[in-house]
């Protein structure tokens, strides 16, 4: 199975951990991943609102540039993946920018493949039995709840991922890896992303909420799917003289439990450590 791989900005840089065990977990499933040449930033957060046409150029030259690989894309930013499939879906529906869009990019494009997020391609792909035959230290005892935030899911008519209110995904993974996975009301609420420079108040609002509504069904971290809702998630808590939970990505997770020799160096990039948490359960 192989993959055209968008890292997109985060993952080369404030999200590296993320790009790591993403290129780990994904070497372990038999997931070929083939980064695309000579990518671009894919505009998000801002572009999209700031420019139609930019927006969408941004994100239709990488999209160009994997069709010449005849490979569907995968990504791992849920910003990254909405702009991306936001493009390939207008592309497809849009007569008007699907004529413009090869002028603007200066390349040929016909939308002809997909974009695929990674927890999609893991879950629906290759399978949760597949994922649990994998499984060299289970999570046992870790109890966590699965962050999807805003743009994992929505909107349904471009995503066509799990579903947009109540999504399943992570949690069943999570479960496969052993950990006691806990179901709560916050999964998809917005952790205020694109205010976090602009209006720290309201996103240590919003995160501090959500980590309220985690702490209160007993969850000990945070699984996302989400490089900007990591920074918040990590860097906004205000927990009133508790420690801040530990966040995880979902792929971090699966190459402990997979038993991935450098996972313990990714935590070190973390800005709330998980190390004594991993390690109170014997998982370090």
């Amino acid at each position: 199975m192989k993959f055209a791989y968008y890292p997109g900005c985060s993952l080369e840089s404030t999200a590296k951990e993320y790009d790591l065990s993403v290129r780990a977990v994904c070497q372990i499933l038999g997931v070929g991943l083939e980064e695309i040449p000579d990518w671009n930033c894919c505009g998000a957060s801002s572009g999209h609102c700031t420019n139609f046409r930019l927006s969408h150029a941004l994100a239709g030259r990488n999209l160009a540039l994997t069709e010449r690989e005849n490979l569907d894309l995968a990504v791992a930013c849920p910003a990254c993946y909405l702009r991306l499939k936001t493009t390939r879906h207008e592309a497809r529906e849009n007569a008007r920018l699907r004529e413009e869009l090869p002028e603007l990019i200066g390349m040929p494009y016909e939308a002809k493949f997909d974009v695929r997020h990674l927890l999609d391609i893991i879950y629906n792909d290759i399978q949760i039995e597949e994922t649990r035959k994998r499984v060299k230290r289970p999570l046992a005892g870790l109890k966590l709840v699965s962050y999807y935030g805003c743009f994992l899911v929505r909107p349904p008519k471009v995503t066509h991922f799990d579903d947009p209110e109540n999504p399943q995904s992570m949690d069943i993974l999570m479960d496969a890896l052993g950990a006691d996975v806990l179901d709560w009301s916050s999964k998809v609420d917005c952790c205020g992303g694109s205010l976090s420079l602009t209006r720290r108040d309201i996103v240590v609002r919003l995160v501090s909420e959500i980590a309220a509504q985690a702490r209160g069904v007993g969850a000990e971290a945070i699984v996302t799917a989400c490089p900007l809702c990591m920074s918040n998630l990590e860097s906004r808590q205000k927990p009133d003289g508790e420690k801040a939970l530990p966040i995880f990505y979902f792929s971090e997770l699966m190459g402990l439990a997979f038993g991935v020799s450098e996972a313990k160096g990714w935590f070190k990039k973390h800005l709330v450590n998980p190390v004594d948490l991993l390690a109170s359960h014997g998982l370090l």
